[in-house]
């Protein structure tokens, strides 16, 4: 049963790329009593280690990181320019808020152009990300005495129980997040066959930068990214165009924009998915990729890589929505799969 209020925690504690650190306090706390070990790698990201009976390593790749902002300018009269970390669809920014990361926590909302000022040409011209600023309700000294050029900026958003899902900010990759603790908490009293290596990768958003670092010391023989998928079952879309479907499981990711799965662990997957009744879907997303890209080519070795995705309706805007049931099953396949690595064929 999805335990909605330690997601709610995971997802609203803030953790911009590069500047994760109270979401991974938060997260140390949680999974040091499910691992026989922790460590932080050198740019932040957790490892924890639960040890196996062979020796093997598998890694799993969640990052902890959310798409967010960073100040570049204030200007005289106290408005906040800021550039991007990650990608964001610059429409759904409007007048929405935010928390500005400095000092203090300061509330701020986007602001832009009104619409009765615009010329006609700009009432049909798609937004930039320039045409905004953050407006903190203060003057420019009183900001300047809270704010600093560098300062990480989030969405502020609550998340919310809505029919049979889940909706707010982050659950790229937060919700992931959430699946690796429940996975750990699940296998703590089992014997496992090799050491798994679960690791809360920092940086994702801006080019796997976590995963890559935690792949090259860790040198894993088994991969696993754990993230979230497009579900575009929408009104207006195609069929083809879906990618995957809120309700219909979670997916088994085959490829993305960079990575090609492994056959093997693809095949595997499947395997344990249907062996175990949980309900799953094929994932090949044109677009994007994951940590699952890190893992597949960072470690010394390579590694036999997969991924496990939870489809997800609205992402990368300021909020996100996934449903319970996709959310469980995706525990159920990460469980069952790491607990049944060695009962494959994995010659090539």
């Amino acid at each position: 049963m999805l335990r909605f209020d330690l997601l709610k925690e995971i997802c609203e504690t803030p953790g911009a790329p590069g500047h994760e650190h109270r979401i991974r306090k938060l997260i140390q706390r949680i999974v040091t009593p499910l691992v026989d070990e922790l460590y932080l790698d050198s740019m932040g990201s957790i490892v924890a280690v639960k040890k196996g009976k062979e020796d093997k390593r598998v890694m799993i790749a969640a990052h902890m990181d959310e798409i967010s902002f960073i100040v570049t300018y204030i200007d005289d009269d106290g408005f906040v320019r800021f550039h991007t970390l990650g990608g964001f669809d610059p429409k759904t920014l409007t007048a929405q808020r935010v928390i500005i990361h400095g000092k203090e926590d300061l509330l701020g909302v986007m602001g832009s152009k009104p619409i009765h000022l615009m010329k006609p040409e700009e009432k049909t011209k798609a937004p930039q990300i320039s045409d905004y600023f953050i407006d903190t309700g203060l003057s420019s000294d009183e900001v300047k005495k809270r704010v600093n050029v560098g300062d990480p900026i989030t969405r502020e958003r609550s998340l919310v129980e809505m029919g049979e899902c889940v909706n707010g900010k982050s659950l790229d990759n937060r919700v992931s997040v959430y699946v690796l603790i429940e996975t750990l908490q699940a296998l703590a009293d089992r014997e496992v066959p090799y050491d798994i290596y679960a690791v809360f990768t920092v940086q994702e958003e801006v080019g796997l930068r976590g995963a890559i670092n935690s792949a090259g010391h860790i040198n894993p023989d088994f991969g696993l990214g754990l993230d979230v998928t497009i579900a575009f079952d929408v009104p207006g879309a195609q069929p083809h165009e879906m990618v995957s479907k809120l309700g219909k499981g979670t997916a088994i990711k085959i490829m993305d924009g960079a990575t090609i799965c492994d056959f093997r662990m693809v095949d595997f997957l499947k395997k344990q998915a249907d062996e175990n009744e949980i309900t799953w879907q094929p994932e090949v997303l044109p677009a994007g990729g994951t940590d699952t890209a890190g893992i597949q080519r960072f470690g010394r070795d390579g590694s036999i890589a997969g991924a496990i995705s939870i489809p997800l309706r609205h992402i990368h805007q300021v909020i996100e929505m996934a449903n319970r049931d996709d959310i469980e099953n995706t525990i159920k396949l990460l469980t069952t799969a790491l607990e049944n690595l060695h009962n494959h064929n994995w010659e090539i």
